[in-house]
C-alpha cells in the first residue's frame, strides 16, 4: 500500500485525486461507490499491478480528496464519464481496462455506452445496466416499484440526509454501509426521519474491513461531508433528461459480471430474473460471463477481494 503514489490533476473543470500503482502498459481503471473512495480497490491495485498492470483508483468527483462542486446539477452521469474521458488524457491513455462498483458501476455502464472507443473491456460489479425508460423519470420509476421510503427517494431532498449522518460520527455511518447484509431493499418510511438508520448500535465489524479501513474511509468523509456522494442520487433525473439521445442503445464492449447473491441490488424487484432470463444480454450483446457469488454482499471487491482480483485478471488476460 505504501508504494501506491498519489496525485492530483485538471481535469474537466475539477481537481480529481487519484491513487496509482504499477508500471504495465495496460491500464486498469477502477471506479468507486458510495460511501466509499479509491481506497475501496486497495487489493485490486495490489493484485493486478503485481500481474504487469498499471492499475488506476480515482475519487470521483464530490468524494475525497476530488473537488465536489456544489451544485447537484453537477453530478450528472455527463460529467462524471466526462471527468473520465479528462482523466484519461491527461493520463496519456488511449484505452483502459474498466472496472465498476455500485454507483462506479452505474457510471462504468455510461462510459461504454458513450465512448466504448477508450475501453477495452469492462469488469462490472454489483449493478446490472439498466436500459432508460423513455416514459418514466427513474426517481419516479424507483417510487412506482418501492415507495416513497426507497433510500434514493429520501435522498432527493438537500440537507436531509446529510442531518441524519451528522446524528452519529462518521465511523460509525461508514461502517453501518459496509458491514450492513440485509439484502431487502432500503426503505425508510416517509413518517421517520433518516436519523433512524443510524439509532442502534452499529453491526460489528466483519472480518474483512479492518477498524483501520474505517478510519480511512471516516477520515475523509469528515473532511469532505457526504454531499457530494449524495448528489448522485440527486441528479438522477438529470441524468435521464440528459441521456435521452440514446434511448435503446446497447453496451458495445466485452463484458463480464459479477454480483453477490446477497447484494441487495440483486434483490431490487425484478433484477434477478432481468439477469438470469437475458434481459442483460439483449442491451450488453458482447457479455461473456456473468457470475454470481453465493454467500456474497454488496462490497465485493472487499469482502471477498483475491476471488474478485482473479476474475478482473481472467478477463482482462484474454485482450
Amino acid at each position: 500500500m505504501e508504494q501506491i503514489v498519489h496525485k492530483n490533476l485538471k481535469v474537466n473543470g475539477i481537481n480529481m485525486h487519484v491513487a496509482e500503482l504499477g508500471q504495465g502498459p495496460a491500464a486498469v481503471l477502477f471506479l468507486h461507490g458510495f460511501p466509499e473512495l479509491w481506497y475501496s480497490w486497495r487489493h485490486q491495485m495490489v493484485h493486478l499491478s503485481g500481474k504487469g498492470y498499471r492499475t488506476i483508483a480515482p475519487d470521483l468527483r464530490g468524494y475525497g480528496d476530488t473537488d465536489a462542486p456544489p451544485s447537484p446539477t453537477s453530478y450528472t452521469v455527463l460529467h462524471i464519464v466526462g471527468d473520465l474521458v479528462a482523466l484519461l488524457d491527461a493520463l496519456g491513455l488511449d484505452q483502459v481496462f474498466l472496472v465498476g462498483h455500485d454507483w462506479g458501476a452505474i457510471v462504468a455502464w455510461w462510459f461504454c455506452l458513450l465512448r466504448p472507443d477508450r475501453i477495452k473491456a469492462l469488469v462490472n460489479t454489483s449493478v446490472a445496466f439498466q436500459p432508460r425508460n423513455p416514459f418514466v423519470k427513474t426517481i419516479q420509476g424507483y417510487r412506482d416499484v418501492l415507495g416513497d421510503g426507497f433510500y434514493m427517494c429520501r435522498f432527493q431532498e438537500a440537507g436531509k440526509a446529510e442531518e441524519a449522518f451528522a446524528s452519529t460520527d462518521t465511523a460509525s455511518v461508514i461502517r453501518r454501509f459496509l458491514s450492513g447484509r440485509d439484502p431487502k431493499p432500503p426503505c425508510i418510511p416517509t413518517e421517520l426521519s433518516l436519523d433512524i438508520l443510524f439509532k442502534a448500535p452499529p453491526p460489528p465489524l466483519p472480518s474483512w474491513l479492518l477498524p483501520e479501513d474505517v478510519d480511512y474511509y471516516a477520515t475523509k468523509f469528515d473532511k469532505s461531508g457526504f454531499t457530494g456522494g449524495l448528489n448522485y442520487y440527486r441528479a438522477m433525473d438529470l441524468s435521464w433528461e440528459l441521456t435521452g439521445p440514446w434511448t435503446k442503445s446497447v453496451i458495445k464492449v466485452p463484458v463480464k459480471f459479477l454480483i453477490g447473491d446477497m447484494d441487495v441490488t440483486y434483490h431490487f424487484p425484478g433484477v434477478k430474473e432481468y439477469i438470469q432470463s437475458g434481459g442483460l444480454k439483449k442491451y450488453v450483446p458482447l457479455l461473456e460471463e456473468v457470475v454470481v457469488i453465493e454467500g456474497v454482499g454488496h462490497f465485493l471487491n472487499q469482502e471477498i477481494p483475491d476471488l474478485v482480483s482473479q476474475h478482473i485478471l481472467d478477463f482482462i488476460s484474454k485482450f
